[in-house]
């Protein structure tokens, strides 16, 4: 009787065992898949990332690259399409600008030193009174033509040409004008303009361009 009991032990025992065998076994294979996963995971991962760093060297070395001269050149082009003429433009208007005003400046220095020494005459003590009284007619008829070139040139420059100057040689004037070249009604123009502020007739006035 107590053998059969120590049987049925150890077959409940052994029934046990073999389910906490198969049991573990299920639990490790499982655990081995959940592992094969995450490690082919990883591998996944690491494969994006290693993508991933490759995309940003290849973005990188494309922006390290230098551009072309052809590609410069088109781009350039394309922004500013008169950009190869823009310096050459600048420069004759410097040029054109510095001339007018160094003449103007020239200009204006000579009446002063005519002024300058009428005055002189005006001054001496041993000039006749008629000879100053000559002097100070020629004083004024300088301040006068002065004034009249200022207006004259302070209106065709309102007009549009910005860059003139005047000239007064006796009854001739010269007109210098900074254009390539003036259209009819912009010579009548000029003309009317010098003619009323200087009382000059229209033969007398002769107009260039610079």
């Amino acid at each position: 009787m107590k053998m059969k009991i120590i049987k049925k032990n150890q077959l409940a025992i052994l029934v046990i065992a073999l389910m906490l065998i198969t049991a573990g076994y299920l639990n490790y294979d499982t655990n081995n898949n959940k592992s094969q996963n995450l490690g082919a995971s990883s591998e996944l991962q690491e494969t994006l990332n290693l993508a991933s760093i490759g995309d940003a060297e290849l973005v990188n070395s494309d922006v390290i690259d230098e551009p072309s001269q052809e590609e410069i050149q088109a781009s350039t082009e394309t922004n500013n399409p008169n950009n190869y003429q823009e310096p050459e433009r600048k420069e004759t208007s410097s040029v054109s600008d510095e001339y007018f005003v160094k003449s103007k400046l020239e200009r204006n220095v000579m009446y002063s030193q005519m002024i300058s020494r009428y005055q002189e005459t005006i001054s001496s003590n041993s000039q006749a009174a008629d000879q100053k009284a000559v002097a100070q007619q020629e004083i004024n008829k300088i301040n006068e033509l002065q004034n009249a070139i200022m207006i004259a040139e302070n209106l065709l420059a309102s007009k549009g040409f910005d860059r003139n100057i005047i000239f007064v040689n006796g009854a001739s004037i010269n007109v210098i004008i900074g254009r390539e070249s003036l259209e009819a009604d912009e010579i009548a123009q000029v003309q009317n303009i010098i003619s009323r502020e200087l009382t000059a007739e229209l033969d007398n006035i002769h107009i260039s361009m610079k």
